[in-house]
């Protein structure tokens, strides 16, 4: 299991808040304001919900990684999250969506 993760959390406006820590459940409470420990980020715009976590080995590899995101587009974030979310996909299973014909 992983010491270290990297997150993303999504504010009531809708802005994504990206960083690093051992806890994930603890960080995100502090952010919502227990303990005065939260980033100065969500001072003017609560935290919402985590929407995103990713195990790094260490805190050098979650750092970089930590990095990498935020150089990350809106666009290309939410598509991350997006994938983070999604089923895999079962190839054995050759479900089509419904009305698609198969060939």
């Amino acid at each position: 299991m992983s010491n270290w993760w990297v997150y993303m959390v999504r504010c009531q406006s809708g802005r994504l808040y990206t960083g690093i820590t051992t806890d994930t459940a603890r960080r995100f409470r502090e952010h919502c304001g227990e303990g005065g420990r939260g980033a100065r980020f969500f001072r003017s715009d609560p935290a919402e919900a985590m929407v995103y976590t990713e195990p790094a080995d260490n805190r050098s590899q979650a750092s970089r990684r930590e990095a990498a995101i935020k150089k990350l587009s809106r666009p290309q974030k939410l598509a991350l999250i997006a994938a983070a979310l999604s089923p895999p996909l079962d190839p054995s299973n050759n479900a089509r969506p419904k009305g698609e014909p198969n060939d």
